[in-house]
């Protein structure tokens, strides 16, 4: 064949585009909803399967007073597009795993303003730079979600603070200091560090029933060193809550140093409590998910990160 001829026959063949746009209105059944899956106008869509039926030279779709149905061809053409798209994706796998690349979905949770930590940026920006083709979804989690979101598989890793329950598989990114956070007329609040004596006649913000109760008592020290259990108040959800509770002088709360960077309000104080102890800010996933290609590229990003 001369090279003519073979563009020709190129230029006259089904794109993979159109196989998929062929697909969705044999799934959906409605040119209107296959458009709208597919992220593009109904009239386009309309051509795009005109097109089609002209490279084939074969009727595929017929409209009529019950909607649209593929005709026999139609069907024949419709379960060989799906083979080919599969074969396709195969065909992608195989490369991917030759050249090193991530493709897909990757579904990232953040437990408040975690994926807003430097930390946490760094890894999601060299998981991007090193996969182009991964695209990466960013969920906010806030305290009732953030291991449940796991668990079901709702996101496929998430930023936390440790401790975690057990069944999770974490990497440790950073160490920082911890806080009290004080509403600003509190006497405590003009201290440049206080200790947790000083603190004990003060409420604690709580967390809901669902929340692992030794999660919350590790970050409260509940027990205190001396024996005497924390009084908690206000239930919370998210750390939003959790700072309003404290600026209406509900409660008082205990936060990693680096709330006063991403939670600064007018009234409300951070103060320095030794006797806290550190907080652990770690990427974590489920075991099963350990080598899916996309969690196996953000746990390398993860580690590059707390190597540097």
């Amino acid at each position: 064949m001369s090279p003519g001829g073979k563009s020709r026959r190129l230029a006259s063949e089904p794109s993979l585009r159109q196989l998929r746009l062929l697909l969705a209105v044999a799934e959906e059944r409605h040119f209107g909803r296959a458009a709208a899956r597919s992220f593009i106008s109904q009239p386009a869509l309309s051509q795009q399967i005109r097109t089609l039926e002209e490279r084939l030279g074969v009727r595929l779709i017929e409209r009529g007073p019950g909607g649209v149905r593929l005709t026999p061809a139609g069907e024949a053409v419709a379960e060989e597009a799906r083979a080919t798209l599969d074969a396709f994706q195969r065909l992608l796998h195989v490369s991917d795993a030759h050249a090193g690349a991530v493709r897909g979905l990757l579904r990232v949770g953040s437990l408040g303003a975690e994926a807003a930590m430097p930390h946490a940026r760094a890894v999601l920006t060299h998981t991007r730079e090193h996969h182009p083709h991964l695209d990466i979804e960013i969920h906010n989690l806030n305290f009732l979600q953030q291991f449940d979101a796991l668990a079901v598989g709702e996101v496929d890793a998430a930023f936390l603070r440790a401790p975690l329950p057990t069944g999770f598989q974490t990497c440790r990114l950073a160490t920082e200091s911890r806080v009290v956070c004080l509403p600003a007329d509190d006497p405590l609040a003009r201290e440049e560090t206080l200790t947790l004596a000083q603190l004990a006649d003060r409420t604690v913000v709580d967390m809901p029933r669902e929340v692992p109760r030794t999660w919350w008592d590790h970050l409260t020290v509940n027990p205190r060193p001396d024996g005497t259990p924390v009084r908690y108040g206000p239930v919370v959800r998210d750390t939003e809550a959790m700072v309003l509770a404290v600026l209406q002088r509900q409660a008082i709360t205990f936060l990693p140093a680096a709330a006063r960077d991403l939670y600064p309000r007018p009234g409300l104080v951070y103060v320095d409590v030794p006797e806290l102890g550190n907080s652990e800010s770690v990427l974590a996933w489920l075991p099963e998910k350990r080598d899916v290609p996309a969690v196996r590229a953000l746990r390398e990003a993860a580690r590059v990160a707390e190597l540097g």
